[in-house]
């Protein structure tokens, strides 16, 4: 049975707008990485071991990856703006439940329901593609997009300092306030929109494999994507503990180190441009290549070295959002019906990989220190990049002989 989706409503994106989303889409997003600078912090307070620590941050990007799974899909059936509320509401109760946890099992339990509920994000995009007109979708997705990546950077910054001044606790109280807000700015801004269909829920998330299995663009995105994020994630769970630990830096100077990496949040809109010219492959290459390198900075003489983690943050994070953005520029392009469909399971593969870079950063750490990190996170953008090169050489293959 076919699934078809039109909107009722179909106001046009102006730039308050965008604006609108974007700063949503950066105040939702934020609460998956409050937790990231200061585990260092959580962890003893509830009792939980320095090794299991980065489970905090993957717990809440898994919580995401499922949430993107088994919420986002239904971005093609309900009503958009409703369903973002709810979800919000969500969001309040878990962040409301990690600023009063005692027990690890607890927290880590919240931590998961913080991602889950946080995927409203992820309606809000779609949302905006389907509004955008064809000529300037890129655009309008990579504005919002570097709303959502400022966020993703200026969560840890303004983590660390409200830690570091009030306590853990009061970063995800405040973050419960935030997301009060931002329900009543969903409820009276967003417009609605209500997908037509004629499939069940089952029926939607079955269409899931269908898609994957026949949009070869996807699969690929998908794993650029999610090998990129594993890194990223890799190297801001660890790069706290560095700079704590090796390099005497307190929550308010990693929250200052923190805050460089947001130059990065640049790349987005820079990134949507490029799409809208056609320059999809030439960008995604470059931004494979750099993010290979950009952990090498780190080798510099050990006075430097800080400055040197500050340019492997900075680049990377330009390198991860503008490969981001291509993706998703280029999946949504794939199918406008299936376009919350599409993003859910890009994003979730991404977040697939940003869990598990996450998961495996305190004991790469523990047993080889910074120069385990730097290993595997400058492997895992080189798949990516080498996965690429071999997609594009066999695409080149298939359309001589078909020439």
């Amino acid at each position: 049975m076919s699934i078809t989706t039109q909107t009722r409503h179909s106001p046009t994106m102006t730039r308050g707008m965008v604006t609108l989303f974007a700063f949503c889409c950066g105040a939702i997003v934020g609460n998956l990485y409050y937790a990231q600078p200061i585990i260092e912090l959580i962890a003893p307070d509830i009792g939980l071991s320095s090794t299991m620590a980065s489970m905090i941050v993957s717990l809440t990007q898994i919580g995401y990856a499922v949430g993107l799974f088994f919420l986002v899909p239904l971005g093609d059936l309900l009503e958009n703006r409703r369903l973002m509320i709810m979800t919000t509401l969500l969001s309040i109760i878990s962040l409301l439940g990690a600023a009063f946890s005692q027990q690890p099992s607890v927290f880590l339990l919240t931590s998961l329901l913080v991602g889950f509920s946080s995927v409203s994000v992820q309606i809000l995009i779609p949302l905006a593609a389907h509004l955008a007109p064809e000529e300037t979708r890129g655009r309008v997705v990579g504005s919002i997009m570097g709303g959502l990546l400022l966020g993703i950077l200026l969560a840890r910054p303004l983590s660390s300092v409200i830690a570091d001044h009030f306590g853990w606790r009061a970063v995800f109280a405040t973050a419960a306030v935030v997301m009060m807000i931002i329900s009543v700015v969903l409820a009276t801004t967003i417009p609605k929109r209500q997908p037509s269909h004629s499939a069940s829920y089952g029926q939607l998330i079955g269409s899931l494999w269908t898609l994957l299995r026949t949009q070869p663009v996807l699969r690929q995105r998908a794993l650029y994507q999610g090998l990129m994020f594993a890194t990223f994630s890799l190297f801001w769970t660890a790069v706290p503990v560095e700079l704590a630990r090796n390099h005497g830096l307190s929550q308010s100077q990693i929250a200052l180190f923190a805050l460089v990496g947001a130059i990065g949040a640049i790349a987005a809109p820079f990134s949507g441009r490029l799409a809208d010219a056609g320059h999809t492959r030439i960008a995604s290459l470059g931004a494979l290549i750099l993010a290979s390198l950009s952990f090498l900075p780190a080798l510099i003489h050990p006075a430097y070295s800080v400055i040197g983690l500050a340019v492997t943050g900075v680049v990377l994070d330009f390198c991860v959002q503008m490969n981001m953005v291509l993706g998703q520029r280029a999946v949504y392009a794939l199918d406008a019906s299936s376009r919350s469909r599409l993003n859910a399971l890009y994003m979730t593969s991404i977040f697939i990989g940003g869990a598990f870079g996450s998961a495996i950063a305190s004991a790469l750490y523990d047993r080889g220190g910074w120069m385990w990190i730097l290993l595997t996170g400058s492997a895992l953008p080189l798949l990516a990049l080498l996965s690429f090169l071999f997609n594009a050489s066999s695409a080149r293959r298939t359309s001589l002989s078909t020439g």
